[in-house]
């Protein structure tokens, strides 16, 4: 176990921690002296199937090094169950400090051809997941005075990315999500903070490669290891970061970026007010310098992982 024990005494629930991301992240928490609740259905990358092995395995690894951890196999769509996933950190640890929303699938699919089932399933794990655990954890959190939250978005929300309307969609409400939260719950010491990962996990070894240029994109991914993202996590999960809240952070292998929110960057006005001919003539030719590009994450994040 590690001599640094920022997460001394707190219970943390990591979901999706059978592998990738959340699983370093739960190894991570519990190295740095945190008790673990490990969830995991132990799904397919679209969702399918149930497997109890990942979380279990996990637990069992953090075990051996010394770390408490139980784990849990309550799907995070459903409401029901995600009180479910908080009653175990209740019933196992007492209490509930941080929850790390990081489960998730892909139904990746061209927006015209994309069914209501792909929508539907990737927007109930991802955005009603973390709205549904964290929803069961607040109360706690409120009567104790303390917590934080750790959640999950992606540069496909933030920025674009061809063929995921339903996890842009998504991810970009978690955003908006953590920061409802941040101001609700600021008054009961309770924070609520954003992590858009880069890592080449399970869950974007779907990215297409069809081009030279995707072939090429997903070689540096391949560097980005998931273990990378996890120091950011313990870190907005402990009391050393009790100054940081409702801000979104990007972890790119070493680099670790501070993302910018959406904010007025120029205006136009007109003392008689406005009509669509002047909008025409005046208005939106005086902003169009200040228009944003129609570009992916990869057309922003250009240079090599660091």
């Amino acid at each position: 176990m590690s001599d640094t024990k920022m997460m001394d005494g707190k219970v943390v629930i990591v979901t999706g921690a059978g592998g990738g991301i959340g699983r370093d992240i739960a190894l991570m928490m519990a190295e740095h002296g945190a008790r673990v609740v490990v969830n995991d259905i132990g799904a397919s990358l679209d969702g399918e199937g149930l497997d109890v092995g990942p979380a279990e395995k996990v637990v069992q690894e953090i075990r051996e090094k010394g770390g408490e951890a139980v784990a849990n196999t309550d799907s995070v769509a459903e409401a029901a169950n995600a009180r479910k996933i908080v009653e175990t950190a209740m019933d196992s640890f007492g209490r509930i400090d941080t929850v790390v929303n990081n489960a998730g699938i892909l139904r990746d699919r061209f927006f015209h051809k994309m069914s209501e089932p792909e929508w539907d399933a990737v927007i109930k794990v991802h955005l009603y997941g973390s709205y549904y655990v964290s929803r069961a954890a607040a109360p706690h959190m409120k009567d104790q005075a303390s917590g934080s939250f750790v959640h999950m978005t992606s540069t496909s929300g933030l920025i674009g990315n061809f063929g995921q309307a339903n996890y842009s969609a998504a991810k970009l409400g978690i955003v908006a999500l953590s920061k409802s939260i941040a101001l609700d719950m600021q008054r009961f010491n309770v924070r609520s903070n954003c992590i858009a990962p880069f890592a080449w996990s399970r869950m974007i070894s779907s990215i297409p490669t069809d081009t030279p240029e995707e072939q090429a994109r997903v070689a540096k991914l391949q560097q980005m290891t998931p273990n990378k993202v996890a120091p950011m996590a313990v870190y907005l999960a402990s009391d050393d970061a009790a100054e940081v809240n409702a801000q979104i952070f990007a972890v790119r292998n070493n680099e670790i970026f501070l993302v910018s929110q959406p904010r007025p960057v120029r205006s136009v006005h007109r003392s008689e007010g406005w009509t669509p001919e002047t909008i025409a003539s005046h208005g939106v030719p005086a902003l169009k310098s200040s228009f944003f590009e129609l570009d992916r994450s990869g057309d922003v994040f250009t240079w090599d992982p660091v």
